[in-house]
């Protein structure tokens, strides 16, 4: 086995004595910029909806995930700018031949509850992850690894024991590979991989993540949790580098009204939040430090249920051509949204590393020359003013989406003569509905697991957990599992970005932009990470 990188256990402070003590003090300044730091130190910000959940085998959404980075760590972490860092390992080697990894792991990371982490529980976590008993929506993920047997594992066929994970001993876990994966390393920042604590998970069952009984390795553990309310954690005490946390405490509040967050921000109940649509432009000029916009690795689409339960007209591609140019993105992202979010007539995001953004015939026209083929293949297609085409619509609630699908129905109405009926659904339920097909088209978005193109066109596998669209196409797998093995996947990528714009089983609409509200006192925040990964270990409140 031959050395291929090693990431040093350095922390991102200075180690200081007494840390709770001086931090709490309003004059203690921060160890690497000489900040002062405030005697107070919290964050409290926005979330739009009640995650489905947080434990690392069943997180699913933005915001779940978020939660889980304070309250588990993985083996590797990412820094302000998405490096890898340490997180729970130490380093890693790499074989030859691309095909094991084995993990170093720090001897002094410990549960909340005192119990050292050992290799062991990311073994049983991994294999926990892919059982077909614990049914993860994000078990598809694990396949992605390309982990030894994970395919049969998930589908049944193989005990999940022979999952190509193991613990060699407390401070080494050995990953096998049924084929080399350059980008390997990042996936293993993702939640799923994150440990969980056996004992608790057997003892507890679906209650172990119940703030009476959960035990986590993170920088915070959960204090709080009224579902559909808030959800706050606190320092853990027992984490390896708690003597460089500098919060105190973390609040997510839910609410489902941007703009009751947004005047709850400005009342000083918030240290963050997002901005509605189209405020973007007057925020920043009312207040040029607090409003902020960078590219965020997440797509807008609409997915379109591509099954026999679907509304007939939309298995008709010349309709979801239609649809798809009829709908002009540039007034989406320049007046509905206005906050640096670009169209997109591609899935991968544009700033995705090593991506080059594809020519598709679409994005080359003018709105005027889109509108004008949109109306030729609906005709086509045999509707029109004598025979109008009815949709529904559905989105989760949001105002954004609401605005949203109100723009792009009024297009397709003043274009193409569409009706569309809008219907917004609470996020859990509306995620069973997607994921059930049982809709015509719905809001969609997607952010990336990884930094790499394949974390958003794996979608488009047909045996992707969250391909929504229920899409099959035999030319799309067979060039998508080449592209894992190849040197140079670019072309396989071009190619199937051209084959999806061309068959639209999703229909992009802008590539996102992390578009905030955010207390100018609130350091430490990474946006310079594509991914938004951010920690709260990381943040800290400046003086006033």
């Amino acid at each position: 086995m031959t050395f291929r990188a090693t990431l040093k256990a350095t922390t991102t402070a200075v180690l200081l004595t007494g840390a709770t003590a001086a931090y709490a003090d309003g004059h203690a300044t921060h160890p690497e910029t000489g900040e002062p730091l405030a005697s107070e130190q919290t964050f409290v910000y926005w979330v739009g909806d009640e995650s489905p959940s947080f434990d690392p085998g069943l997180t699913e959404d933005v915001d779940g995930s978020a939660h889980a980075r304070d309250l588990f760590e993985g083996l590797m972490n990412q820094d302000a700018d998405g490096n890898l860092i340490p997180g729970v390992a130490t380093g890693y080697e790499v074989s030859d031949d691309g095909l094991v990894y084995t993990f170093t792991l720090r001897d002094n990371a410990k549960w909340s509850n005192g119990d050292p982490v050992v290799a062991g529980d990311f073994e049983y976590a991994w294999k926990r992850a892919a059982s077909p008993e614990l049914a993860s929506p994000y078990s598809w993920y694990m396949g992605l690894m390309a982990l030894e047997n994970v395919d049969a594992v998930i589908a049944g066929d193989m005990d999940k024991e022979e999952l190509g994970v193991t613990a060699l001993d407390d401070t080494t876990l050995e990953v096998r590979l049924s084929q080399p994966l350059p980008y390997f390393p990042q996936m293993v920042v993702h939640t799923t991989t994150f440990p969980v604590h056996a004992a608790t998970v057997e003892a507890h069952g679906a209650d172990w993540t119940k703030p009476e009984n959960i035990v986590s390795n993170g920088a915070f553990k959960l204090s709080e949790h009224v579902p559909g309310e808030k959800l706050v954690r606190v320092r853990n005490d027992q984490y390896w580098d708690n003597e460089n946390t500098i919060l105190e405490e973390v609040t997510a509040l839910v609410i489902t009204d941007e703009n009751v967050a947004l005047t709850r921000y400005l009342a000083g109940e918030l240290d963050q939040t997002q901005v509605p649509a189209g405020q973007f432009p007057r925020l920043s000029e009312e207040y040029p430090d607090e409003a902020v916009s960078v590219p965020s690795a997440c797509s807008y689409y609409y997915t379109i249920n591509m099954t026999d339960t679907t509304n007939p007209a939309l298995l008709d591609q010349n309709v979801r051509q239609a649809l798809s140019m009829a709908i002009d993105r540039d007034v989406i992202v320049e007046s509905v949204l206005a906050g640096g979010q670009k169209p997109a007539y591609t899935f991968t995001h544009w700033a995705t590393a090593g991506f080059e953004t594809p020519d598709v015939p679409s994005a080359s026209m003018t709105q005027e020359e889109r509108n004008a083929k949109a109306a030729e293949l609906m005709a086509a297609a045999g509707y029109g003013e004598d025979n109008p085409l009815e949709l529904n619509l559905i989105y989760n609630t949001n105002e954004s989406h609401k605005s949203v699908a109100i723009a792009i129905s009024q297009m397709w109405k003043q274009t193409l003569g569409v009706e569309t009926e809008l219907a917004n659904q609470e996020w859990k339920t509306f995620l069973e509905t997607r994921g059930n097909q049982d809709y015509e088209i719905a809001r969609a978005g997607w952010c990336a697991d990884y930094n790499e193109a394949s974390t958003f066109l794996d979608l488009m596998d047909s045996n992707s957990g969250y391909n929504d669209a229920a899409y099959s196409n035999p030319k799309v797998d067979e060039l998508l599992a080449a592209a894992r093995t190849s040197d140079n996947p670019q072309a396989n990528y071009t190619e199937v970005e051209q084959i999806i714009a061309d068959e639209l089983p999703i229909i992009p609409i802008y590539h996102y932009a992390e578009v905030n509200m955010q207390n100018d006192k609130l350091g430490g925040w990474p946006f310079n990470n594509f991914q938004q990964n951010w920690y709260s270990k990381d943040l800290y409140k400046i003086a006033e």
